[in-house]
């Protein structure tokens, strides 16, 4: 596939993001995820080429093919971060170190999964005959479900505040906001519901003491209105790259 059109399509997206927080008047800087899912490696380098420092994967297997793929290039070029924002078996929860964020904490069993993972992993400062090992807590958006709809996962937003408080006994994870999806096609009302319940929640999360200043809500058809309502993550991959190709059957 040709990705010489990705340069131009990122410059537009980032144009109508400032604008969208300008009408907003949030205030808040806005991360972009170029989403390549389906897409090769080459879609990765052509983000990166156009100054996109943040990729989004949904699938585990997809993610580590492309990041051994990449390794040597982006290891030289450093500041590429990796995203995973699709549902993860609990049984993957071991691959969460290979993420800067994880987008989709949907459930008490990924939780505490999650949680084990964070435990285990640890980082030693210090140099010499002192140093210390720190925990390295697993960096998660807790995923909301505020449309109800059946088809997506995450906590409804009434259970928000008692996940909250359950979240303060796992160390070994760091929330760092919310993550919600809109309904496909909803109308500018519905979405701006979605997106300002989305919002409510990571104040919930704030509230219990997490650090949640992050709002990954927004994708191709609805980003400008998630901006507008406080995203601070916006995936974009059709705006981005074009239509998905096909999978093999």
């Amino acid at each position: 596939m040709d990705f010489q059109a990705v340069a131009g399509r990122v410059a537009e997206a980032r144009g109508r993001i400032a604008d969208a927080v300008t009408r907003g008047g949030h205030g808040q800087a806005v991360t972009l995820i170029a989403v390549t899912k389906t897409h090769g490696p080459a879609a990765v380098e052509a983000a990166w080429a156009a100054g996109v420092t943040d990729v989004g994967e949904n699938k585990v297997q997809e993610a580590t093919a492309k990041q051994e793929a990449l390794a040597l290039a982006a290891c030289a070029r450093g500041g590429l971060r990796w995203h995973l924002i699709g549902h993860l078996q609990t049984n993957k929860a071991k691959a969460l170190p290979r993420f800067a964020l994880f987008h989709a904490l949907d459930r008490d069993g990924l939780v505490e999964a999650a949680d084990a993972v964070g435990r285990k992993a640890a980082a030693v400062v210090g140099a010499g005959a002192v140093v210390t090992v720190v925990p390295q807590p697993v960096p998660v958006l807790v995923q909301v479900n505020v449309s109800g709809e059946d088809t997506k996962g995450g906590y409804p937003p009434a259970e928000v505040p008692a996940l909250a408080a359950r979240l303060r006994e796992r160390p070994g994870l760091s929330v760092l906001g919310v993550m919600t999806m809109a309904p496909f096609d909803a109308d500018e009302g519905t979405l701006r519901h979605v997106f300002a319940g989305a919002r409510a929640a990571a104040a919930v999360l704030r509230d219990a003491g997490h650090p949640s200043t992050e709002l990954s809500m927004g994708m191709s058809g609805d980003y400008e209105i998630a901006v507008e309502e406080g995203a601070t993550l916006v995936r974009l991959g059709t705006t981005l790259f074009g239509a998905r190709p096909a999978r093999a059957a």
